[in-house]
C-alpha cells in the first residue's frame, strides 16, 4: 500500500508557497508581506500561493509577453520589470497577422485530418469569398503562404511547441503515469501511442500524448523499452515518479514473462521507487471483452452483411441510419479490421441487431446465404453478445469520463462486477430481465419451437459470465491491491484510522478532527481540497493524493487519439514520417494551446 511510506528523499514534499521560478515563468516576484505572488506588469497580488492561480493570471491578462522566450530574452525582461521598465505591447505587424492566419489554417487541416497539399485549395477559397464579399481585401491573401511544405513545416513547429510546453510542466510533476496503447492504428502500419498523466504540487493533472513508437522499427520488447526510457528521459521524467501503466491487454503488453510491463515494472524496481500499478482494462475496454463474448463467431457474419450492404444496399432506406453511423465513423471506404472494431462497440451491434429481419430479407435477394437466421444458436448467441456489449458500452461510457480519479474509475468498475453477479445468477435462473435482445430472440423462436430446452443453454453463457468475471479480476487486481489508498483519497473524513497502516493513523486522526478542513472538504472538489492540504502537517496523505491523482481515471485521451484515426484512416495511411504522424497525433490530443506568438516569430522574427 502507498499509505505505508518508504522513507526516501524521493516523498520529501515541500511546502506549499512562493517558488523562485514563478518570476522568470510567470513574471512575478514574492510580496514583502510574504502572502501570494504579486504580478510585476500590473502590480495585482494573486492571493492564493498556488501555482494555478498564478499561471491563470499570467495567461489570461498578459498573455503577450509570452514572446519573450529567447534565451537571456526573458530574463532580461525580469530584469527591466524589476526596476518599473514595462514594455509597451506593439500591436502585431500585417505580416505577423498573415502568419497567425496561416498558422490557423495548419492546425485546423490538422485537426480534419486533411492532407498538407489542401492549403491551396483553401486559399482558393478564400480567394472566391473575397472577390465577391472584400474585393478590396483580395490583398491580404497575398502575405498568406498556404503551400504544402508551408503547411508541413508549421504542423512540425506546433509539435514542437507544444511538446516543450509538456517538458516545462513535466518539471513538476510530483508523480506520474503512463498509458500505453498499441491496438489504435487499426488501419494500416502500427505504433505503440505513449501518454502521460502527471500531477504537479499544486494537484493539478495534466494528460498529453508523450511519444508515438513505430513497432516495425522495435519489434522486440527490448527495443520497445529502451525508445519509452529514452522518451522519459527527454522529458525528464524520472522512473522514481512512476506511479502507474495503463495498457492494452496484448501479449506485448501484459505477457507474464516477456511482456512490456513486466520489463517496465523490474526496471523501476529500487529503493526510491514506488510500487507500480498495473491495469489493463481501460483502453478499449469493449474491444478486450468482445472477443470473450463472441462465443459463435457473430461480429465475423455481420462485418460480411455491412460490407455486402454498402456495395449492393447502399440505397435502400432501411439501411440509411446504418450507413450513415459507419460513414460518420470511418469515412465512405472502411477497411475490415476498422469494421470488425466499430461492430464491436454495443450501440453499433444493437442497430443491426434490430434491423435483422431487413438484413434476411435484403440477403434474400441478392442471392446470399441466410442460413444463420433459420439456426437458434445462432440467433441466442447474436441476442446475447447484443446484451453483454450493451452492458460493457454502459460501463465504457463511465470510464470515458475525465477528472473523476481513479477512486470513482474503481467505484464503476466493482459495480460492474456485482452487476456480473447478477446476471449470472439470473442465467442460472433462466431470468432474462438483463438481457433484452436474448429474450426477443428466445420469444420469436418460442412461437416455431415448442420445446423450451431446445431454444435456450443458460449454461452456454453462464461459462461466457464466469469467463469475462476472470478477466476483469485479471485486468483490474492491482487497483485491487490499493483500494484502501482509494478509499482514503475518495473519503479521508470517512476512513476508519484503525484501518489505516500505524505510519498514518496519526495524520488521519488529526485530519479528521480539523472542522475547517471538513467544510473545505464538503465545499471543494477533491483536486481543490488536496491542492490547499499543508505538505509539511499531512505528508503521507497528500503523498498518497499525488498518487491516486496521477492514475488515469479514463480512457478519454485515448479514444481521442483512436477516433482521429479512425475518422482521418485513408488521408493517415498516406506515406507519413513519423515525426509527421506524431505532430498530427499531438496537435488532435492536446489540451495544451500553442503560443502563437513564438510560432509567429519563428518565421518573422522581431526587427533587432
Amino acid at each position: 500500500m502507498w499509505m505505508t511510506p518508504k522513507r526516501s528523499k524521493m516523498e520529501v514534499e515541500e511546502a506549499q508557497g512562493f517558488r523562485p521560478e514563478w518570476t522568470r515563468r510567470y513574471l512575478v516576484v514574492e510580496p514583502p508581506e510574504g502572502e501570494g505572488a504579486r504580478c510585476l506588469l500590473c502590480a495585482h497580488l494573486v492571493e492564493s500561493a498556488c501555482e494555478r492561480d498564478v499561471r491563470r493570471h499570467y495567461e489570461a491578462e498578459h498573455r503577450y509577453y509570452q514572446r519573450y522566450v529567447e534565451e537571456g530574452e526573458r530574463e532580461a525582461l525580469v530584469e527591466r520589470l524589476r526596476q518599473g521598465d514595462i514594455p509597451e505591447v506593439v500591436p502585431p505587424t500585417p505580416e505577423e497577422r498573415a502568419a497567425r492566419a496561416g498558422l490557423g489554417i495548419a492546425r485546423l487541416l490538422a485537426l480534419r485530418g486533411r492532407g498538407e497539399g489542401e492549403g491551396d485549395f483553401v486559399y482558393q477559397c478564400l480567394e472566391v469569398v473575397l472577390n465577391d464579399v472584400l474585393p478590396d481585401h483580395v490583398g491580404v491573401l497575398g502575405g498568406i503562404d498556404l503551400s504544402s511544405e508551408t503547411i508541413r513545416q508549421r504542423v512540425l513547429n506546433m509539435n514542437e511547441n507544444l511538446r516543450g510546453q509538456l517538458f516545462n510542466r513535466a518539471k513538476d510533476f510530483r508523480a506520474y503515469s503512463l498509458a500505453l496503447d498499441d491496438q489504435a492504428f487499426v488501419a494500416y502500419e502500427n505504433y505503440l501511442l505513449v501518454f502521460v498523466r502527471g500531477v504537479d504540487v499544486d494537484l493539478e493533472v495534466q494528460e498529453e500524448l508523450l511519444t508515438i513508437i513505430n513497432l516495425t522499427n522495435h519489434f522486440s520488447v527490448g527495443a520497445l523499452m529502451a525508445a519509452i526510457l529514452e522518451a522519459l528521459q527527454t522529458a525528464g521524467l524520472s522512473l522514481q515518479r512512476m506511479v502507474g501503466l495503463t495498457t492494452t491487454h496484448t501479449l506485448r503488453m501484459i505477457g507474464e514473462n516477456s511482456g512490456l510491463v513486466s520489463y517496465m515494472r523490474e526496471k523501476a524496481v529500487s529503493p526510491n521507487c514506488w510500487n507500480v500499478i498495473h491495469y489493463s482494462g481501460f483502453l478499449h475496454l469493449e474491444l478486450l471483452s468482445s472477443y470473450d463474448v463472441d462465443v459463435n463467431q457473430v461480429i465475423s457474419t455481420v462485418s460480411d452483411w455491412i460490407l455486402l450492404i454498402k456495395t449492393r444496399g447502399i440505397r435502400r432506406p432501411e439501411f440509411q441510419a446504418l450507413l450513415t453511423s459507419s460513414e460518420s465513423e470511418h469515412g465512405e471506404r472502411v477497411n475490415g479490421r476498422c469494421l470488425n472494431n466499430w461492430l464491436r462497440r454495443g450501440k453499433t451491434l444493437k442497430l443491426i441487431f434490430s434491423l435483422r429481419k431487413e438484413i434476411e430479407a435484403f440477403l434474400a435477394s441478392v442471392g446470399a446465404t441466410t442460413v444463420h437466421f433459420t439456426d437458434p444458436e445462432w440467433l441466442c448467441d447474436f441476442g446475447f453478445l447484443v446484451d453483454v456489449m450493451n452492458h460493457l458500452r454502459d460501463l465504457s461510457e463511465l470510464l470515458r469520463f475525465n477528472r473523476v480519479f481513479a477512486a470513482t474509475a474503481f467505484d464503476h468498475i466493482c459495480s460492474f462486477d456485482a452487476k456480473l453477479n447478477l446476471l449470472h445468477r439470473h442465467l442460472e435462473e433462466k431470468n432474462l430481465t438483463h438481457f433484452a435482445a436474448l429474450r426477443e430472440v428466445v420469444d420469436e423462436l418460442k412461437q416455431h419451437i415448442k420445446e423450451e430446452e431446445k431454444i435456450l443453454d443458460p449454461g452456454r453463457y453462464k461459462v461466457v459470465i464466469s469467463r469475462l468475471q476472470k478477466e476483469f479480476d485479471r485486468h483490474f487486481k492491482d487497483l485491487k491491491f490499493i483500494k484502501k489508498d482509494l478509499e482514503l483519497f475518495a473519503n479521508p473524513f470517512n476512513f476508519k484510522a484503525e484501518h489505516a497502516p500505524i505510519a498514518v493513523r496519526m495524520e488521519l486522526t488529526k485530519l479528521q478532527a480539523n472542522s475547517d478542513l471538513w467544510e473545505e472538504y464538503r465545499n471543494k472538489d477533491l483536486g481543490q481540497f488536496y491542492a490547499g492540504l499543508c505538505a509539511e502537517t499531512y505528508p503521507i496523505i497528500k503523498g498518497v493524493a499525488y498518487k491516486v491523482a496521477s492514475l488515469f481515471d479514463s480512457s478519454e485521451i485515448c479514444e481521442k487519439a483512436f477516433s482521429y484515426l479512425v475518422r482521418n484512416q485513408h488521408t493517415l495511411s498516406q506515406p507519413l514520417t513519423d515525426e509527421h504522424l506524431h505532430a498530427l497525433f499531438r496537435i488532435a490530443t492536446t489540451e495544451m494551446e500553442p503560443h502563437w506568438d513564438a510560432l509567429v516569430r519563428v518565421r518573422n522574427p522581431p526587427n533587432p
